[in-house]
């Protein structure tokens, strides 16, 4: 359990993780508190539940709960580098879900389409392959894992 774990943990990579992380887990985690908090214009969990269940996502409110806890929570984490692949495998299922609200819409945002959605997949499962890289709390925990 303990080699699984520092396995998840390790990453080889060095700076190029941390230029991603950071602004792509402040996004996640702005829009998570949109849907939890109504933070930053956003309509918390009740008028994010009502939409979701209107487009088919019930029961919505707790589609909202889970899909704003995967972005906020998953976005911190990113953020930090802390669990960097579950969290980036996290929010990036969220957003293969997301894509698949917008894809009738066509690619571009302009047009409520999905290239958003699918920018953050591509960057989340970057992070999924390649982890949190050298300046990430992932490293911390392995090291205290390794002792």
């Amino acid at each position: 359990m303990k080699n699984s774990l520092v396995k998840l943990l390790d990453s080889k990579v060095g700076f190029a993780p941390l230029v991603l992380r950071v602004p792509m887990g402040l996004i996640f985690a702005a829009h998570g508190s949109q849907k939890l908090f109504a933070w930053f214009g956003g309509y918390g969990l009740e008028g994010t539940g009502q939409w979701m269940a209107s487009i088919g996502f019930e029961p919505g409110y707790l589609m909202a709960l889970l899909a704003g806890s995967a972005e906020f929570f998953g976005g911190l984490a990113i953020a930090l580098g802390l669990l960097t692949r579950p969290a980036a495998l996290l929010t990036a299922f969220t957003m293969l879900v997301a894509m698949k609200v917008h894809i009738g819409n066509g690619l571009f945002v302009s047009n409520n389409g999905y290239e958003y959605a699918l920018m953050l997949l591509v960057g989340s499962l970057s992070l999924v392959l390649q982890g949190g890289g050298r300046y990430a709390l992932d490293n911390v925990i392995k090291a205290r894992l390794a002792k």
